[in-house]
């Protein structure tokens, strides 16, 4: 009589499964890669388990019995399920396999997110990526939190706990109206923007808290324009709208000039810019797969955009 509580092992299931497939015990363990004493063996333990015959054995022959044969379904399910799970648990012990939750700020998604994602899908193809674009605050929470698995972010986000992985550094460009007198300009002091009504993202955007940083650290201070923008292609449609000059990073520079007809000017050397790396938390253990992950980012975007890699 089979005891319910017994628990057969994946060792016995195997044995079992490769004699009913070979008919044979020699053959059997061979494909197992074991010796034929360890497969009775373990075969042996399983019918003792069960309370059930389950191959009839003979000098001659080796079949299943009626019970074996009933229950060799049952073993292949058991067997396909564990290694079901195996290759589960390989997708999540690996973390460039599956699906992950990357963040990006909006000063960065809609720039690069074309090239990344052609990227990661040619040379990651089991990984599946959910974007998350919000502001550098509230993606750090989400990190904390465990709600966002790494983020590109611009550098330093100076948050305990989190690792930081610079990808590439870019410069910042000044953004005019159609037809102001800076216009093509390519040495551009940042002291200039003393007499320029500097149009500035909304709080909580890190680009507004740059644009400050390099008016200051010129010396000079800001004259902030009377509109602000949630986002940079409305301050960019704001500027070509002439109700102010902003700076948007090179990235940026393609997309926004190509659809709004703004003019552009460059800052002299050196030119003020921004470092943008992967920043994830430092107990994921996973700095070897994030690595590889941002090596592959500031590869494509690089290909595509005039960014300087960080080595």
């Amino acid at each position: 009589m089979t005891d319910i509580s017994y628990q057969p092992t994946l060792a016995g299931l195997r044995a079992f499964a490769a004699v009913a497939e070979k008919h044979h015990f020699s053959l059997a363990a061979a494909g197992l890669g074991l010796s034929q004493s360890t497969l009775s063996q373990a075969l042996s333990s399983l019918e003792s388990g069960l309370g059930i015959q389950l191959i009839e054995r003979s000098t001659r022959r080796v079949f299943l019995t009626a019970e074996g044969e009933q229950l060799l379904p049952h073993a292949h399910a058991v067997l396909d399920a564990a290694a079901q799970f195996s290759a589960a648990a390989a997708g999540v012990a690996d973390p460039l396999q599956g699906t992950m939750r990357l963040g990006m700020i909006p000063t960065v998604a809609p720039y690069v997110l074309p090239a990344v994602l052609a990227g990661i899908s040619e040379r990651l193809p089991g990984l599946n990526l959910r974007v998350i674009e919000d502001q550098t605050v509230r993606l750090l929470t989400g990190l904390r939190e465990g709600a966002v698995d790494a983020a590109l972010l611009a550098l330093p986000t100076e948050t305990t706990g989190m690792t930081e992985i610079p990808i590439y550094d870019e410069d910042f460009v000044l953004a005019l109206p159609p037809g102001h007198a800076l216009a093509g300009k390519r040495r551009v002091a940042p002291a200039a923007l003393a007499d320029l009504p500097l149009l500035l993202l909304d709080e909580g955007h890190c680009l507004r808290d740059q644009a400050l940083d390099i008016c200051r650290n010129a010396g000079v201070r800001a004259q902030l324009a009377n509109t602000r923008a949630a986002s940079l292609g409305t301050a960019v449609q704001c500027v070509t709208g002439g109700l102010g000059v902003t700076l948007i990073p090179q990235t940026a520079v393609a997309v926004e000039a190509e659809r709004s007809g703004l003019a552009l000017a460059y800052f002299a050397a050196p030119r003020p810019g921004r470092r943008i790396g992967l920043v994830f938390r430092t107990s994921s253990g996973r700095e070897d797969s994030y690595r590889r992950l941002a090596g592959i980012i500031g590869d494509v975007i690089a290909a595509q955009h005039q960014v300087e890699l960080v080595a």
